[in-house]
């Protein structure tokens, strides 16, 4: 990656699957890394967090930088900016706004439905959308179990049209010792599709 995409921004889509956690981290470690983030939550967020973790997330968007830089531990640093996902007019929803591509962690069978069907209903799913036109990088990390013959078939589709599947799935070779450990492997090898080396990361050595 060449130095000057390296202030590109990545758009982070975070859905109501369960595992927030995997977005809690990215945001961590990419604003630790000073790697802008654009970020959009979908609507069906604010439930999981509420059922997840007894926590309300703020519906004001300019209330949600300081929610998640909370969550993820960091107060200050690196640049981030919280859309609405009723917003489809925000500056991700167009292709000629320039970004290293968009993770949608954790993804959503639902969402991930409407994206192989070319469905836009709100700013995420416009965003992911753009990225697929623009042939730009889209990491979906989905987070289900088990996956129907049609979740099977809308990733195929998706990975058909360019997407990256990296499925909430964990290792165990790099001796992880804590549950964030394992989220952590995922996290990193979902930013490794951006070629982004920014998670602390004991990789196969063979």
């Amino acid at each position: 990656m060449q130095a000057n995409e390296q202030l590109l921004p990545i758009t982070l889509g975070i859905t109501g699957a369960s595992g927030l956690i995997y977005a809690v981290r990215a945001v961590k470690y990419l604003l630790e890394a000073e790697i802008p983030i654009e970020l959009v939550a979908s609507k069906a967020t604010y439930q999981v967090w509420k059922a997840e973790e007894g926590i309300q997330m703020p519906a004001e968007v300019n209330a949600q930088e300081n929610f998640w830089r909370q969550q993820a531990g960091v107060p200050d640093g690196g640049k981030l900016r919280c859309h609405a996902w009723s917003n489809v007019g925000a500056n991700i929803a167009s292709g000629s706004f320039k970004t290293q591509g968009m993770i949608i962690m954790p993804c959503s069978m639902s969402t991930v439905g409407k994206l192989a069907a070319g469905l836009s209903s709100d700013l995420l799913e416009r965003a992911a959308d753009v990225q697929l036109k623009e042939r730009k990088p889209l990491v979906l990390v989905p987070r289900e179990t088990p996956l129907s013959l049609i979740h099977l078939r809308n990733l195929v589709t998706l990975a058909e049209a360019g997407a990256h599947i990296v499925p909430a799935i964990p290792a165990w070779y790099h001796n992880p010792q804590t549950i964030l450990d394992l989220v952590d492997f995922v996290v990193a090898r979902a930013l490794d599709q951006f070629d982004l080396d920014c998670v602390p990361l004991k990789r196969w050595q063979g």
